[in-house]
Protein backbone atom coordinates (compact mmCIF):
# COMPACT_ATOMS: atom_id res chain seq x y z
CA UNK A 1 0.00 0.00 0.00
CA UNK A 2 2.65 2.31 1.14
CA UNK A 3 4.61 1.64 -2.25
CA UNK A 4 1.39 2.21 -4.48
CA UNK A 5 0.92 5.39 -2.85
CA UNK A 6 4.08 6.87 -3.45
CA UNK A 7 3.36 6.23 -6.67
CA UNK A 8 0.73 8.18 -7.37
CA UNK A 9 2.10 10.94 -5.60
CA UNK A 10 5.42 10.66 -8.07
CA UNK A 11 2.99 10.35 -11.32
CA UNK A 12 0.85 13.37 -9.85
CA UNK A 13 4.07 15.77 -9.64
CA UNK A 14 4.70 14.79 -13.46
CA UNK A 15 1.47 16.33 -14.38
CA UNK A 16 0.98 19.50 -15.83
CA UNK A 17 -0.72 22.41 -13.78
CA UNK A 18 -4.21 22.97 -15.43
CA UNK A 19 -3.65 27.19 -15.81
CA UNK A 20 -0.46 25.82 -18.36
CA UNK A 21 -3.62 23.75 -20.45
CA UNK A 22 -4.95 27.50 -20.65
CA UNK A 23 -1.76 28.98 -21.66
CA UNK A 24 -0.76 26.70 -24.15
CA UNK A 25 -4.13 27.21 -26.25
CA UNK A 26 -3.90 31.05 -25.02
CA UNK A 27 -0.50 30.91 -27.52
CA UNK A 28 -1.47 28.35 -30.40
CA UNK A 29 -4.36 30.49 -30.98
CA UNK A 30 -2.29 33.83 -30.93
CA UNK A 31 0.60 32.04 -33.31
CA UNK A 32 -2.84 31.37 -35.59
CA UNK A 33 -3.81 34.53 -35.69
CA UNK A 34 -1.02 36.08 -36.67
CA UNK A 35 0.03 33.49 -39.59
CA UNK A 36 -3.53 34.52 -40.66
CA UNK A 37 -2.63 37.80 -40.73
CA UNK A 38 0.22 37.70 -42.70
CA UNK A 39 -0.81 35.40 -45.19
CA UNK A 40 -3.43 38.23 -45.85
CA UNK A 41 -1.14 40.93 -46.23
CA UNK A 42 0.57 38.78 -48.46
CA UNK A 43 -1.81 38.98 -50.43
CA UNK A 44 -3.15 42.67 -50.51
CA UNK A 45 0.33 43.66 -51.21
CA UNK A 46 0.18 41.17 -54.25
CA UNK A 47 -2.84 42.85 -55.25
CA UNK A 48 -1.40 46.52 -54.84
CA UNK A 49 1.73 45.04 -57.08
CA UNK A 50 -1.02 44.23 -59.44
CA UNK A 51 -2.33 47.82 -59.34
CA UNK A 52 0.85 49.51 -59.41
CA UNK A 53 1.92 47.70 -62.72
CA UNK A 54 -1.40 48.38 -64.61
CA UNK A 55 -1.42 52.03 -63.72
CA UNK A 56 2.51 52.06 -64.91
CA UNK A 57 1.23 49.95 -68.00
CA UNK A 58 -1.36 52.84 -68.81
CA UNK A 59 1.15 55.71 -68.05
CA UNK A 60 3.75 54.08 -70.28
CA UNK A 61 0.94 53.11 -73.42
CA UNK A 62 0.07 57.26 -72.86
CA UNK A 63 3.51 58.53 -73.09
CA UNK A 64 4.29 56.34 -76.17
CA UNK A 65 1.32 57.60 -77.53
CA UNK A 66 1.88 61.09 -76.93
CA UNK A 67 5.30 60.75 -78.44
CA UNK A 68 4.25 59.22 -81.28
CA UNK A 69 1.14 61.13 -81.98
CA UNK A 70 2.68 64.70 -81.94
CA UNK A 71 0.35 65.68 -85.02
CA UNK A 72 -2.93 65.26 -83.38
CA UNK A 73 -2.72 68.44 -80.87
CA UNK A 74 -6.27 69.40 -79.70
CA UNK A 75 -7.39 72.37 -81.57
CA UNK A 76 -5.21 71.35 -84.75
CA UNK A 77 -8.51 70.11 -86.76
CA UNK A 78 -10.66 73.74 -86.10
CA UNK A 79 -7.15 75.43 -87.32
CA UNK A 80 -7.41 73.01 -90.91
CA UNK A 81 -11.39 73.88 -90.89
CA UNK A 82 -10.77 77.43 -90.51
CA UNK A 83 -7.90 77.36 -93.14
CA UNK A 84 -10.16 75.44 -95.27
CA UNK A 85 -13.09 78.71 -94.98
CA UNK A 86 -10.25 81.15 -95.54
CA UNK A 87 -9.35 79.69 -98.25
CA UNK A 88 -12.59 79.33 -99.35
CA UNK A 89 -13.22 83.26 -98.68
CA UNK A 90 -10.75 84.16 -100.34
CA UNK A 91 -10.85 81.94 -103.50
CA UNK A 92 -14.38 83.13 -104.20
CA UNK A 93 -13.85 86.74 -103.58
CA UNK A 94 -15.94 87.18 -100.47
CA UNK A 95 -13.59 88.79 -97.76
CA UNK A 96 -15.78 91.94 -98.03
CA UNK A 97 -18.44 90.60 -96.70
CA UNK A 98 -17.55 87.68 -94.50
CA UNK A 99 -14.94 87.82 -91.53
CA UNK A 100 -13.88 84.19 -90.37
CA UNK A 101 -12.65 83.51 -86.70
CA UNK A 102 -12.46 81.01 -84.56
CA UNK A 103 -13.55 81.02 -80.76
CA UNK A 104 -14.38 78.38 -78.22
CA UNK A 105 -17.07 76.79 -80.34
CA UNK A 106 -15.54 76.37 -83.75
CA UNK A 107 -15.49 78.78 -86.62
CA UNK A 108 -17.56 81.73 -86.60
CA UNK A 109 -18.47 83.65 -90.00
CA UNK A 110 -19.90 87.23 -89.63
CA UNK A 111 -21.99 88.86 -91.53
CA UNK A 112 -23.35 92.22 -90.93
CA UNK A 113 -26.73 93.30 -91.06
CA UNK A 114 -26.48 95.25 -94.41
CA UNK A 115 -25.55 92.15 -96.31
CA UNK A 116 -28.53 90.18 -95.59
CA UNK A 117 -31.33 92.41 -94.44
CA UNK A 118 -32.40 96.04 -94.39
CA UNK A 119 -33.23 97.51 -91.03
CA UNK A 120 -35.77 95.93 -89.12
CA UNK A 121 -36.72 93.44 -91.29
CA UNK A 122 -36.04 89.94 -91.43
CA UNK A 123 -36.56 89.09 -95.25
CA UNK A 124 -33.21 88.14 -97.15
CA UNK A 125 -32.28 91.30 -99.81
CA UNK A 126 -32.17 89.70 -103.24
CA UNK A 127 -28.64 90.38 -103.39
CA UNK A 128 -27.64 88.65 -100.66
CA UNK A 129 -28.77 84.89 -102.42
CA UNK A 130 -25.49 84.41 -103.84
CA UNK A 131 -23.46 84.87 -101.56
CA UNK A 132 -25.94 82.38 -98.80
CA UNK A 133 -25.39 79.98 -102.29
CA UNK A 134 -21.63 80.36 -102.23
CA UNK A 135 -21.43 79.51 -98.47
CA UNK A 136 -23.94 76.51 -98.95
CA UNK A 137 -20.84 74.93 -101.72
CA UNK A 138 -19.08 75.06 -98.41
CA UNK A 139 -21.46 73.68 -95.89
CA UNK A 140 -21.91 70.91 -98.38
CA UNK A 141 -18.44 69.84 -98.18
CA UNK A 142 -18.14 69.53 -94.17
CA UNK A 143 -20.43 67.43 -92.10
CA UNK A 144 -19.90 69.53 -88.95
CA UNK A 145 -23.23 71.21 -87.34
CA UNK A 146 -23.87 74.70 -87.99
CA UNK A 147 -25.16 77.31 -85.51
CA UNK A 148 -27.34 80.50 -86.96
CA UNK A 149 -27.19 83.45 -84.59
CA UNK A 150 -29.15 86.44 -84.96
CA UNK A 151 -27.98 89.76 -83.04
CA UNK A 152 -29.23 93.61 -83.06
CA UNK A 153 -27.93 96.87 -81.63
CA UNK A 154 -29.25 98.09 -78.26
CA UNK A 155 -32.63 100.50 -80.05
CA UNK A 156 -35.65 99.12 -78.85
CA UNK A 157 -37.98 98.18 -81.95
CA UNK A 158 -41.93 97.07 -81.59
CA UNK A 159 -43.52 96.38 -84.86
CA UNK A 160 -46.29 94.22 -85.18
CA UNK A 161 -44.52 91.38 -86.66
CA UNK A 162 -41.39 92.06 -84.43
CA UNK A 163 -42.67 93.41 -81.18
CA UNK A 164 -38.95 93.46 -80.04
CA UNK A 165 -35.34 93.12 -80.70
CA UNK A 166 -35.67 89.22 -79.88
CA UNK A 167 -38.26 87.96 -82.26
CA UNK A 168 -36.27 90.02 -84.61
CA UNK A 169 -33.05 88.45 -84.14
CA UNK A 170 -34.31 84.63 -83.91
CA UNK A 171 -36.59 85.66 -87.37
CA UNK A 172 -33.44 86.77 -88.43
CA UNK A 173 -31.50 83.35 -87.99
CA UNK A 174 -34.48 81.29 -89.05
CA UNK A 175 -34.82 83.04 -92.03
CA UNK A 176 -31.12 82.14 -93.13
CA UNK A 177 -31.40 78.60 -91.89
CA UNK A 178 -34.75 78.35 -94.36
CA UNK A 179 -32.51 78.81 -97.22
CA UNK A 180 -30.23 76.05 -96.50
CA UNK A 181 -32.54 74.38 -96.00
CA UNK A 182 -35.05 74.65 -98.56
CA UNK A 183 -33.02 75.99 -101.26
CA UNK A 184 -30.01 74.41 -101.08
CA UNK A 185 -31.46 71.07 -99.52
CA UNK A 186 -29.26 70.99 -96.82
CA UNK A 187 -29.86 68.46 -93.97
CA UNK A 188 -32.39 70.15 -91.45
CA UNK A 189 -30.75 68.57 -88.47
CA UNK A 190 -27.67 70.04 -88.62
CA UNK A 191 -29.35 73.39 -88.42
CA UNK A 192 -29.92 75.55 -84.63
CA UNK A 193 -31.08 79.45 -84.79
CA UNK A 194 -30.63 81.68 -82.58
CA UNK A 195 -31.48 84.57 -81.43
CA UNK A 196 -29.48 86.78 -78.89
CA UNK A 197 -31.38 89.97 -79.74
CA UNK A 198 -28.63 92.75 -78.43
CA UNK A 199 -27.72 90.72 -75.40
CA UNK A 200 -23.94 89.90 -77.11
CA UNK A 201 -22.86 93.12 -78.53
CA UNK A 202 -19.21 93.39 -80.24
CA UNK A 203 -19.03 96.77 -79.30
CA UNK A 204 -21.00 99.40 -76.54
CA UNK A 205 -23.35 100.72 -78.82
CA UNK A 206 -22.29 104.23 -78.18
CA UNK A 207 -21.66 105.43 -81.49
CA UNK A 208 -23.96 104.23 -84.90
CA UNK A 209 -20.51 102.74 -85.93
CA UNK A 210 -20.71 100.55 -83.20
CA UNK A 211 -24.44 99.78 -83.20
CA UNK A 212 -23.74 98.94 -86.82
CA UNK A 213 -21.25 95.98 -85.58
CA UNK A 214 -23.48 95.11 -83.33
CA UNK A 215 -26.68 94.12 -86.16
CA UNK A 216 -24.86 90.62 -87.22
CA UNK A 217 -25.80 87.40 -88.54
CA UNK A 218 -22.83 85.01 -87.16
CA UNK A 219 -22.80 81.28 -88.58
CA UNK A 220 -20.92 79.29 -85.90
CA UNK A 221 -19.41 75.52 -88.11
CA UNK A 222 -19.45 73.84 -84.59
CA UNK A 223 -16.45 71.56 -84.00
Amino acid sequence: MKLRHERRKREAGRKSPSWMITFTDLITLILVFFILLFSMSQIDLQKFKTAVGSFQERGDKKAAAEAGGQESKPGKSEDDLLKKVNDYIEKNRLSRLITAKRDERGVVLVLQEAVLFDSGKADIKDQAYPLLHKMAVLFKTLPNRIDVEGHTDSRPISTYRFPSNWELSAARASTVIGYFTSKEKLDSSRFLAVGYADTKPVRDNRTEIHMKENRRVEIVIRK
